[in-house]
């Protein structure tokens, strides 16, 4: 798992939750992970088509829109 734990928990919380299970962490960060997976892969092809090999910031806004 890429994403730490307490930040997840840090998110739950602040949107409310008093506890936060250990599979509901590792659930969402799963989620994350996978959807900044497709974010990342969307992005680097945003690159390419504009011949670069290093990702920017704004490829990965056009990713988000994209998706």
């Amino acid at each position: 798992m890429a994403i730490p734990k307490a930040p997840i928990a840090r998110i739950i919380k602040e949107s409310g939750a008093e506890r936060v299970s250990e599979d509901a962490k590792a659930e969402l960060a799963a989620y994350l992970e996978e959807v900044a997976r497709d974010v990342a892969k969307e992005a680097n092809n945003v690159a390419k088509i504009a011949k670069r090999k290093t990702v920017k910031a704004d490829d990965i806004k056009l990713a988000i829109k994209n998706l």
